[in-house]
C-alpha cells in the first residue's frame, strides 16, 4: 500500500481507503471481517458519516484495541432522528450526535472532523460565519478533533472552502462521469491514446478546484469514485463503455491534491478489487484509452452534468438534480443522504416551469423537463 500526505495536516493516508456507508447493511461479524481485511491490506483511513447507531457500534467493535492504526473522518451535522438520518445545523442535536459517534467508535478524538454535507454557497457562508464553524474550531482547540474538514459535492463550495484558510481538507466526489465536460459528441477529441494530465474534457471549475487545493495544501479524500457503480456497466455509463475499479481509482488518484479514494465494500472480495490498484500494470490502470474508444454517441440523451443548460429562470441547479437522480437510480432504494441533499436544494424538480430553454442549450439532447418531473416523483 502506498501512502500520501493529506494536504498540510501532516497525516499520511493510504491511497485506497474505506468509505463505510455500505457497511450499514451488514451485521457485526461481516463488518469486522471487512475492516480486518482492510487493515491487513494496509488501509488506514475510514469515513463514517452515517448516523445509524448499530453501524457506528459495529465499526467501533471492529477497531477496538486498534484505534491508533486508523485515521477517522467523523461528521458534524449527521444525526439520527426518529429512526432515520437527518442532516442538521441545530447545534444541540449535532453535538449529541457527534458525542454518540465517538462513544460508539470507542474513541476520545476524531482525526478529521468533517462539517457534513455543505452543497450550497449560502449555507457555506452561514456555517463559516456562525456558531457551527465556531463549534468545530472549539473541538479542535480541545483536541477532540485534530483537523477541520468539510464534505461537499459542489465545486463552487469546495473552492470557497479551499481558499478560506480555515478548512484543512475536503471530502469531494470525483470520477470521470462527474468530471467530464465534452464540447462535442466526439469524445476522442479530448483523449489521447496514452494518459495525459491535460485531458481537456474536465469541467474547468473542477480542474481549477483540484489545482487550488494543491496550491493551498488542502488535501482531498474522494467519495463516489465509482459513481455508485454506474461506471462498471456499459449500458449505464455515460461513455457507453465499462470501466474497472482500478481504472476509476486511477482517474481519481491522478487529480491534483487527491490523497485517498474512499471506496465502499460489501465483502473482502470488494476490498481486494480496490487494493489490486497497488499492483496493477499501466495497461490495467489506463482509463484514457478506454474512454477514447467509447462510441461517439455515448453522451447523446444523457446528462453529463456539464452545466450548458444554465441559467434556469427559477434557479434550479439542473446538473445537480440530474446527478442526484442518476445516483438514486443506481440503488435498490433511494439513499437517505441523496434524498436529503435533493430536498436541501433551494430549488429542485418540483420548481421546474418547463420553459424549454435548458433543452435548447443542451448539446446532448437531454429531455431536461421530463427528468425534472421524474426526479421529483422519485424523491417525493
Amino acid at each position: 500500500m502506498r501512502y500520501r500526505e493529506l494536504g498540510k495536516t501532516g497525516l499520511k493516508v493510504s491511497e485506497i481507503g474505506l468509505g463505510a456507508e455500505w457497511l450499514e447493511r451488514h451485521n457485526a461479524q461481516e463488518i469486522k471481517e471487512v475492516i480486518d481485511h482492510c487493515e491487513a491490506c494496509g488501509i488506514n483511513i475510514l469515513d463514517c458519516w452515517m448516523s445509524e447507531p448499530n453501524v457506528r457500534s459495529n465499526i467501533g467493535a471492529a477497531i477496538k484495541g486498534k484505534r491508533e492504526r486508523w485515521i477517522i473522518q467523523g461528521h458534524l451535522g449527521s444525526t439520527w432522528q426518529d429512526g432515520q438520518y437527518v442532516k442538521t445545523r441545530d447545534l444541540k442535536i449535532a453535538k449529541e450526535a457527534f458525542a454518540d459517534l465517538m462513544e460508539r467508535l470507542g474513541t476520545d478524538y476524531i482525526d478529521l472532523g468533517m462539517i457534513h454535507f455543505v452543497d450550497e454557497a449560502e449555507e457555506y457562508k452561514k456555517i463559516m460565519s456562525g456558531e457551527f464553524y465556531a463549534y468545530a474550531q472549539e473541538l479542535k482547540e480541545k483536541g477532540v478533533i485534530r483537523h477541520i474538514g468539510m464534505s461537499t459535492h459542489n465545486p463552487a463550495v469546495a473552492r470557497m472552502a479551499a481558499e478560506s484558510g480555515r478548512i484543512e481538507m475536503i471530502l469531494f466526489s470525483i470520477n470521470p462521469a462527474f468530471d467530464m465536460l465534452p464540447a462535442s459528441e466526439n469524445i476522442e477529441d479530448y483523449f489521447k491514446e496514452t494518459y495525459d494530465e491535460n485531458l481537456g474534457g474536465i469541467a474547468p471549475e473542477r480542474a481549477e478546484l483540484y489545482q487550488i487545493c494543491e496550491q493551498n495544501g488542502v488535501g482531498i479524500t474522494v467519495m463516489k469514485g465509482y459513481a455508485g457503480g454506474r461506471l462498471f456497466n456499459a449500458s449505464a455509463s455515460p461513455f457507453g463503455v465499462a470501466l474497472t475499479p482500478v481504472q476509476c481509482l486511477h482517474y481519481a488518484l491522478t487529480r491534483p491534491a487527491v490523497a485517498s479514494v474512499l471506496a465502499g465494500y460489501d465483502t473482502t472480495a470488494h476490498v481486494d478489487q480496490a487494493v489490486a490498484y497497488e499492483t496493477a500494470t499501466d495497461e490495467e490502470k489506463d482509463y484514457a484509452s478506454v474512454l477514447a474508444k467509447a462510441p461517439a454517441h455515448a453522451y447523446y440523451g444523457m446528462c453529463t452534468y456539464c452545466g450548458h443548460c444554465a441559467p434556469c429562470p427559477v434557479d434550479i441547479d439542473i446538473a445537480m438534480v440530474n446527478k442526484l437522480y442518476d445516483l438514486a437510480l443506481m440503488q435498490p432504494e433511494v439513499p437517505a443522504t441523496v434524498k436529503a441533499h435533493y430536498n436541501d436544494l433551494s430549488a429542485n424538480g418540483k420548481d421546474c416551469v418547463a420553459c424549454g430553454g435548458c433543452e435548447e442549450r443542451c448539446p446532448f439532447g437531454v429531455k431536461v423537463a421530463e427528468r425534472m418531473q421524474k426526479a421529483e416523483e422519485l424523491f417525493a
